[in-house]
């Protein structure tokens, strides 16, 4: 999903809400894929919990101000969730999203139906804490080697590398290749047909 643009302004425009100052974009687009109150932690720098829990809350509203395709799916997404459903992948989601994100997301795509299991924010440790890949994999009945982790943040990258899953890096999305590419994945894609050269 191309979100970044839609995270960034609702983190400004949060630090703007609180006082705070606001972060460039690349600052911003740093954080992303972490789980949002330690992302947030992490970007402001702020230690006191209720401060952070406040500026989640003021981030969660912004960010549901947004029309509700704001933030919408790469072109081929939905051909390559349904080719790779009826070739008998099983699909799951390891998000920073907090449920009620994902769902969201999910209702607002029509992206659902195609997953089989799903960890995000509220259920497991933040990347990149290899914790929602671990609870996937037990859920499924699979071994790391059996399950190709997908992703665009170098936290994508780290929760895959930390249990030797193999992973693919997208170029398009928030990360830069560079910083990737330091996580050794199998290849960075520079559009999301080319995953099908993976599986």
């Amino acid at each position: 999903m191309d979100s970044a643009e839609h995270i960034v302004k609702s983190i400004q425009a949060s630090a703007t809400h609180m006082g705070l100052t606001v972060p460039t974009v690349k600052e911003a687009k740093d954080v992303i894929g972490i789980s949002l109150l330690p992302a947030l932690q992490k970007l402001f720098k702020i230690e006191d919990l209720d401060t952070a829990q406040n500026l989640v809350r003021t981030y969660k509203e912004y960010f549901s101000k947004q029309p509700a395709l704001t933030s919408v799916l790469f072109p081929g997404a939905i051909n390559l969730l349904a080719q790779l459903q009826q070739q008998n992948y099983l699909l799951a989601v390891a998000t920073g999203k907090g449920r009620e994100g994902l769902n969201k997301a999910w209702q607002d795509t029509h992206s659902g139906q195609y997953f089989v299991s799903s960890r995000s924010a509220d259920d497991a440790l933040s990347k990149p804490s290899p914790d929602m890949l671990q609870q996937i994999l037990q859920e499924l009945g699979l071994m790391p080697n059996e399950v190709l982790m997908v992703g665009d943040t170098t936290y994508d990258m780290a929760m895959a590398e930390a249990i030797n899953v193999d992973r693919v890096a997208v170029s398009f999305g928030v990360h830069e290749a560079q910083r990737l590419q330091q996580h050794k994945p199998l290849a960075i894609i520079d559009k999301l047909e080319d995953l099908l050269n993976f599986v």
